[in-house]
């Protein structure tokens, strides 16, 4: 094959563009499962999947999924799979032991239909900056101790990732820094 055949080739040859790959101002879609690499480097049972039909979407290089998973999926497209481990700082963070704190219980909002703080249970606390989940340690008659930390702090967590599709996110999206319509939020 002569070298004019062989660009012609190419030319003709479908290509992966730019355009298809997952990078900022993208709207991302995708199906995944996740579990927990334990002490001994083998793997927890899943703690945590997408509903078959129903993926996750984010808006890419807003930081609307974790950070490792971000740039685990960067330069992807629809169709790949892909399996990442990510070590708690490039997940949820590192354990901060001074997020603990007791609060009053008049502050905790409960989830519906649970009337006392549970240990174990989820709540959550207004601050400053807003709402923020907690994990109830320990709960007394007038206060509860409480965790900040989001509950897969401190863990080396390990995805399995199939991008189900890849777009341009509309000019909207883009302004509000998150994905607008089926999977993502609606006025």
């Amino acid at each position: 094959m002569t070298e004019e055949e062989n660009q012609q080739e190419a030319a003709e040859a479908p290509a992966d563009t730019a355009a298809d790959c997952i990078q900022a101002n993208k709207v991302v879609a995708f199906d995944y499962r996740l579990c927990e690499v334990l002490a001994d480097g083998e793997h927890s049972e899943w703690m945590e999947q997408s509903r078959s039909g129903e993926p996750l979407f984010y808006l890419h290089g807003f930081h609307n999924v974790i950070v490792g998973l971000e740039n685990g999926l960067a330069g992807k497209k629809a169709g790949d799979r892909i399996e990442i481990t990510l070590k708690p700082e490039e997940a949820y963070g590192l354990r901060n032991p001074e997020a603990m704190q007791r609060i009053p219980l008049k502050h905790l909002q409960l989830p519906d239909g649970v009337k006392e703080p549970r240990v174990g249970g989820l709540a959550r606390v207004r601050s400053e900056k807003g709402w923020h989940n907690v994990i109830i340690l320990k709960s007394g008659k007038f206060n509860a101790d409480v965790d900040f930390n989001h509950p897969l702090a401190g863990r080396t967590l390990h995805y399995e990732i199939e991008v189900v599709a890849v777009r341009d996110a509309s000019a909207e999206e883009i302004a509000h820094g998150h994905v607008h319509g089926p999977g993502g939020h609606q006025h």
